[in-house]
């Protein structure tokens, strides 16, 4: 949940965001950017409009993106990150500066249809234990009266007005990570959601303006709150449809990315050679799964009817797309080799990156892999369960 203060031209409207999603007549996304290999922002505006989304929510302010919205026709609805509302909270010359910088220049020189100002993301959570609690609001005030000073828009009353519009500012369910995550429940959820924002509340009938949650997958986000954090896309993560979803203005179901480069078509699996007794297996997947995707392997996800040896491929891969396919990436000690035969089985898709305008890097594992620490135990011990 969020705190929204804005609204460029006429209005300045406070807003306190329940949870997201995306009406039949005036649908909006978000927009995450939390991708080891995200696609250009072009071709995710050009997404977009092709698909007849109207609006989108940042959740911070990326100029490249920002740029490719220019003159685009799409609502913009930019964010502020938790992270910065203490100093936003207790000083109007940041407010002043941020407006200026990230609003203000941005609808002046690229014609950015900017709308709102989300302050805040989630501030509120339990699991914050407070600790935005005594910012959210005077980083509200302050942004608020430095979009006036900026002659943005002028103040309007946070409460107890009956036309009081709402925003529905994120909705949605994840399609992999967990038991109760996949694609026939996103698919039914969102859709039938939809199908109800036309007509409202009973107690506040008519269209409501709401933003799905969320646009794309985004293999780098937070996986603390469950696996299941990097599948809210609608889209795959190279822009594919997931499942068919009419957005009201698109009723021939969704329309996928145009114009996206991949990788070769290769991909890193386990050596047929290599005994699943080897003392490596265990550390090399652990290190695998600590530095790249393993979300979609466990219990009732998409990848959950692997054999072992499945379960160490698809480990290993996703390592290998993550840097970019780079040799290094699958030398895993005996243990590996680079197969251009597709391993996917069935809905497990093994994946092959798209390309990037940054790529390059990666990590050269035969250098002493084993001696990095594993931040994701629990994983690990769920492949190795599989195992077992």
């Amino acid at each position: 949940m969020g705190i929204w203060a804005v609204n460029h031209g006429v209005l300045v409207k406070i807003f306190v965001l329940c949870m997201m999603v995306s009406s039949v007549i005036c649908i909006g996304a978000n927009w995450g950017t939390q991708s080891t290999h995200p696609l250009p922002p072009s071709t995710i505006v050009k997404l977009l409009r092709d698909n007849g989304i109207q609006k989108v929510k940042l959740f911070d302010v990326d100029p490249s993106i920002l740029y490719a919205l220019g003159g685009s026709g799409i609502e913009v609805t930019v964010g502020i990150p938790n992270d910065m509302l203490s100093s936003l909270a207790n000083s109007v010359a940041a407010a002043e500066l941020w407006v200026q910088r990230n609003v203000s220049a941005h609808i002046s020189s690229n014609s950015v249809d900017i709308r709102y100002v989300a302050v805040g993301n989630e501030p509120f959570l339990t699991t914050l234990n407070g600790t935005y609690t005594g910012t959210t609001y005077p980083a509200l005030q302050n942004v608020q009266a430095a979009l006036i000073k900026a002659g943005l828009g002028t103040r309007v009353k946070n409460n107890g007005i009956g036309n009081l519009s709402i925003i529905v500012g994120e909705v949605g369910w994840p399609t992999d990570g967990d038991l109760h995550a996949n694609i026939q429940y996103a698919q039914r959820f969102n859709q039938g959601f939809m199908s109800h924002m036309g007509k409202g509340t009973p107690m506040r009938p008519g269209t409501v303006d709401a933003y799905l949650f969320s646009l794309i997958d985004e293999d780098a986000k937070s996986i603390k709150p469950g696996n299941f954090e990097r599948h809210w896309g609608v889209f795959n993560y190279d822009g594919t449809p997931k499942y068919n979803l009419s957005l009201g203005s698109n009723s021939v179901g969704l329309v996928a990315a145009s114009n996206v480069q991949y990788l070769s078509r290769q991909w890193c699996v386990m050596s047929s050679n290599t005994s699943l007794d080897d003392t490596q297996v265990a550390p090399s997947v652990s290190y695998a799964c600590s530095h790249a995707d393993c979300t979609s392997l466990g219990y009732g996800t998409s990848c959950g009817n692997l054999d072992a040896r499945g379960n160490i491929s698809y480990a290993f891969n996703s390592y290998y797309q993550e840097n970019n396919q780079l040799l290094s990436a699958c030398q895993f000690p005996g243990l590996s080799v680079v197969t251009t035969t597709d391993p996917s089985q069935g809905v497990c898709v093994y994946k092959v990156m798209i390309r990037t305008s940054t790529l390059g890097g990666g990590a050269n594992v035969s250098s002493g892999f084993l001696s990095e620490p594993s931040n994701l135990l629990l994983l690990l011990f769920m492949i190795l369960l599989t195992l077992l």
